[in-house]
């Protein structure tokens, strides 16, 4: 059971970073397609991770201390590679210092933490 529940919490981890990644790079784009095509990536992974979410745990409780920790961490760290990786290709206004905020935005959006 835990092997499976490790593989939910790495499948919630990987959908929850493409959707940050995704609500900054739409933030950082002035052209109106580009911002449409984040905002579909974006709603389509806010919603394959509220489906993990909801198997890996009740979602009307909170995950555990140690499991939002770890959650945050590894969402944070997957977002701020991917983002400098973007950056390095040339993508202009990526603002790194909203990363924090999203990521606790998401997570207690998707009742990971209260």
């Amino acid at each position: 059971m835990t092997q499976s529940r490790n593989k939910l919490i790495d499948l919630f981890i990987g959908n929850i970073a493409n959707a940050v990644v995704h609500k900054i790079l739409e933030q950082a784009v002035d052209d109106e397609i580009l911002r449409e095509y984040y905002d579909k990536e974006l709603l389509n992974s806010v919603e394959i991770s509220r489906r993990y979410r909801e198997k890996i745990n009740p979602i009307n409780r909170p995950l555990p201390e140690k499991d939002i920790e770890y959650i945050k961490s590894k969402v944070i760290n997957k977002v701020n590679s991917e983002l400098k990786l973007r950056v390095e290709k040339g993508y202009k206004n990526i603002n790194l210092d909203l990363v924090n905020g999203i990521v606790d935005k998401m997570m207690t959006d998707m009742k990971v933490k209260d």
